[in-house]
């Protein structure tokens, strides 16, 4: 009986096991959305404020394009959480518009405009 016993309890505890490490896996989310970014300095500025938010995994602002990637953690943030954070550092975001004082506070090469 012990040697019937033991791969079921085995199989058991791997079931176990398995069931319990999905259960805690966070899921996570990836969006790109166009910005208002212009330059090096905005792609310093947003990238690394972005990267000390909780629940971000990735941030990329491609340059060519001026659009940003970002992974996040679905327990932790939303699509829109996430434009807002950007739009809080003076960025426009998708349909999210840019804080106004602190776009007023950027620097004039990040600043709408200054590069046309």
């Amino acid at each position: 009986m012990n040697n019937k016993v033991k791969p079921v309890l085995i199989v058991i505890f791997m079931m176990i096991c398995i069931l319990s490490n999905n259960a805690n896996a966070q899921k996570s989310n990836t969006i790109e959305f166009h910005t208002s970014a212009q330059c090096g300095m905005c792609k310093e500025r947003i990238e690394g404020a972005m990267n000390y938010e909780r629940g971000i995994q990735f941030v990329e602002l491609n340059m060519d394009n001026m659009f940003l990637t970002v992974k996040y953690k679905t327990k932790v943030h939303t699509e829109a959480s996430v434009k807002k954070i950007v739009a809080q550092l003076g960025y426009s975001a998708g349909d999210i518009k840019a804080n106004e004082k602190a776009m007023n506070e950027l620097p004039k090469c990040c600043q709408p405009g200054a590069h046309l």
